[in-house]
């Protein structure tokens, strides 16, 4: 006891005269003061010193974290899933917590078939930080079906509704702003074969309107990935809500799918192969004002694609009116010389 002492007060006094955390038993660490981090500040302390980066490495710390911050992770399919990550808990958070970072790529994606047989929705909605829905879904991806057709993903059945403590108004105000600011939705793509993830939906809504014929409130929380070859693709979920006059704001369809820049919903084949790019692609740290920066910038490209494009058509069009001209003048001058 007197030798522990003596080592305890020889450390504080070389460390100003406070206590180190090496002196403090690893026990306590864990149970006081690592469980009470959130991802972003455990994954700084695992740099401090190679004692913390053991402690902060125990799993049970990682899937309370992720428990937390989706609670959809508790489900039983996604549970299994993230057991076979190289890092459990922790692989998975450092793979859907932060944004993918958006840049555009010359070169194309590979051209062999993928061999993923299935993609699991981890998803989750929430009102401010209160949960309001949560679930899983399981999506086969080698059928012919799924591989040639447009790709959409739909989180609820058909005559589901999840109600929110909003008020709907049947008037394009306050509302609508309401519903972008404090509706969140997450929206995690889990790979089981290659045991990656991607959390496509942005962190708040990249853009919020009113349907023009149903009067429903749109939300879209999208992501912008490499589409490859230069390109970019938008991968979007779209919340749908509505309600009556006066009662509570519902949520009747959220949705996923990918767009590239001619506004074309792309197909499972090709969807696939972007999502495993994006799923080995760096994270940044991102913000919601980056997230909308980055989607004005694919919207602003889309016109110009459209531009181009009808320039082009533009151009064909006269060159086609020119070779009929030419044409039909050679012929008239043809018969009169004859």
């Amino acid at each position: 006891m007197y030798s522990t002492t003596t080592t305890t007060t020889a450390e504080a006094a070389d460390h100003g005269g406070a206590t180190p955390i090496t002196s403090i038993h690893p026990d306590i660490i864990q149970s006081h003061i690592l469980n009470r981090l959130d991802g972003q500040t455990l994954a700084a302390t695992s740099c401090a010193s190679a004692q913390l980066l053991s402690l902060c490495a125990d799993d049970q710390l990682w899937r309370k974290i992720c428990n937390s911050t989706w609670p959809s992770t508790t489900h039983p399919t996604v549970r299994d899933a993230i057991s076979a990550f190289p890092s459990g808990h922790r692989s998975f958070y450092s793979d859907s917590f932060p944004a993918v970072r958006c840049h555009q790529s010359q070169a194309t994606h590979k051209t062999r078939f993928p061999d993923t047989s299935e993609l699991i929705s981890a998803v989750d909605i929430y009102y401010d930080d209160k949960l309001v829905y949560s679930k899983v879904l399981k999506t086969e991806t080698l059928s012919g079906w799924f591989l040639c057709s447009p790709l959409r993903l739909d989180l609820l059945d058909r005559k589901e509704t999840v109600t929110t403590p909003l008020k709907f108004d049947g008037e394009d105000g306050a509302c609508t702003s309401l519903a972008a600011e404090r509706l969140r939705v997450s929206w995690i793509l889990i790979d089981p074969t290659k045991k990656r993830a991607v959390n496509v939906a942005s962190m708040k809504s990249v853009e919020a309107r009113r349907h023009w014929l149903t009067d429903d409130i749109q939300l879209r929380y999208a992501t912008v990935v490499d589409g490859g070859g230069g390109e970019l693709v938008q991968c979007g979920v779209v919340v749908s809500c509505g309600g009556k006059e006066g009662g509570d704001l519902q949520v009747r369809e959220v949705s996923m799918q990918m767009e590239d820049v001619e506004g074309k919903t792309l197909t499972g084949l090709d969807s696939l192969r972007i999502l495993e790019s994006a799923m080995e692609e760096q994270r940044c740290k991102s913000d919601s004002k980056m997230e909308k920066d980055i989607y004005e910038m694919f919207l602003r490209t889309k016109v110009q694609f459209r531009e181009r494009k009808l320039m082009r058509e533009r151009n064909m069009d006269m060159a086609c009116i020119a070779a009929g001209v030419s044409v039909f003048f050679a012929i008239w001058v043809f018969f009169l010389l004859r």
